[in-house]
This record gives C-alpha cells, structure tokens and sequence, in this order.
C-alpha cells in the first residue's frame, strides 16, 4: 500500500503522486449510492455541519450545482472510511509521519455541464494565515471518470519549489484566492483518472482544473491531512479533528 521509492522521488521532484486503483471497487459503490441526488438533497435540507458553496451565477432556469461541500465524510460513511484507512494512512505515514490529523475533507461535484473553472492556486496560499510550516498532504479520490473534457485537475510540474507566490483575491463562494491567469496561463500536467484512482499532493505544487464542458459529472472528494500540532489556530470545529492510526 506505501508508496514505492520511485513514487516518492515521483512526489519531491514533481510535487504530486498517483496512486491508480487504491480504493477497492466495492467502496467506490458504496460511496456513489451515499451521494447520489447529492445537489438536490442539500438545497432542500442541507445536512448540519457541512458548509456548501454553490456554482457562482448559475442561470436562474437551471438547478443549482455544488461546487464543493466541506466535512464530506458527515454525508458519505464511505469518505469517512476512506480517510482512515490504511490504504489512504500508510502514504500520509511515508509523507507527513506516523501521526496525521484529517484537516478537512471535501467534495468536489463539478456538475456536467455547470462545474466551472477553478483557478490556479496553491493550497498554502489559503492556509498559511492558520498553519506554522507547509506539511499538510492532500489526498484526492476520483469518484467519477476524469479526462480534459470533464475538467481533470492539472499540476504545474516542480511548481512546489521555489516556495508560496503572491496570489490574488477573486469574487467567488468558494474559490476566492488565486493566481492570475486563465488555463492556458500555466503549462499545467493534465491527471485523467477513473474511479478509485488517488493523487496526493503537498500544498505549494500549483493545480488548477477547467470548466466541465461535457454531459459527466467529475465529482471528487480530496482530503488533506497535517501534523497533529502544525496548527496556529482551529479554522474548525474540534470534533471534525480525527488522528490517523499510527502506521508503519
């Protein structure tokens, strides 16, 4: 299940890994049946503790879409399971330690049709204001087939090296600082994957994904984990932190 030493030179040298086929069939399964209908549901009864931020200017004549909902593992038993796993804790092990808090995890529904452009960024730029040093590690599970017409996400390639860049504040529910540019600003490595394949990926590597312009949903769940003492403040409720197993 641990990353092999060709996968870890793969993540230090590029900034992210991929892990192919890493969540059993049977719990991607599991997983698509709990979240199911998932938009319509939280825009009639959203369910309490999560936070969901809608699609931005959505045409009035359409449903609305969401664009991410945080502390997904409160709607998906599977997510939940997922994040304390051995197959998802023995790489957080290798990368963060054998100690890991799950910082958050969240949903990433990018609707057919409706999910937008989410803009170059890197997460520190979001996190640094809470967190002393730049250790957390985020794991990202396709839930659905991912290519370039559905929005795949796209990592600039050692962009994790020279450090934190200057990012910009952007009008947006969800997604409000960022890099400057559109798509084509950076030559960015396009991540096609299928269901149950992960990547993980440190928060300085620069990523970004384009709109989904075809009729499949790229839904995504991406948990980031961290040291259990790295924190400057708790941007969150206490009993959303959950310690890993120790592993290794």
């Amino acid at each position: 299940m641990a990353l092999s030493a060709s996968e870890l030179s793969h993540f230090h040298e590029k900034g992210y890994v991929v892990q192919r086929g890493l969540i059993p069939r049977d719990w991607m399964d599991a997983l698509d049946e709990e979240i199911e209908s998932l938009h319509e549901r939280m825009a009639e009864a959203p369910a309490e503790g999560v936070g969901i931020a809608w699609e931005d200017e959505q045409p009035a004549d359409r449903p609305r879409r969401i664009r991410q909902l945080m502390n997904s593992e409160i709607v998906s038993p599977t997510i939940d399971r997922i994040t304390r796993s051995d197959l998802v804790l023995s790489v957080m092990a290798q990368l963060i330690g054998p100690e890991v808090i799950l910082y958050h995890s969240k949903l990433l529904m990018k609707a057919a049709h409706d999910g937008t452009f989410t803009p170059w960024h890197q997460d520190w730029g979001y996190w640094h204001q809470w967190i002393h040093d730049p250790t957390q590690i985020n794991c990202m599970l396709a839930i659905d087939r991912a290519d370039e017409s559905n929005g795949a996400i796209r990592f600039v390639e050692g962009s994790h090296k020279p450090g934190l860049r200057d990012h910009i504040n952007i009008k947006s529910n969800s997604f409000s600082i960022a890099l400057e540019g559109d798509l084509d600003a950076y030559d960015g490595k396009l991540i096609e994957m299928d269901p149950g394949d992960c990547v993980f990926f440190g928060p300085l590597v620069i990523h970004g994904s384009g709109p989904n312009t075809s009729s499949h949903d790229r839904r995504a769940n991406t948990a980031a984990f961290d040291k259990p003492h790295n924190f400057k403040s708790q941007p969150f409720k206490a009993d959303r932190v959950r310690l890993g197993a120790p592993v290794g």
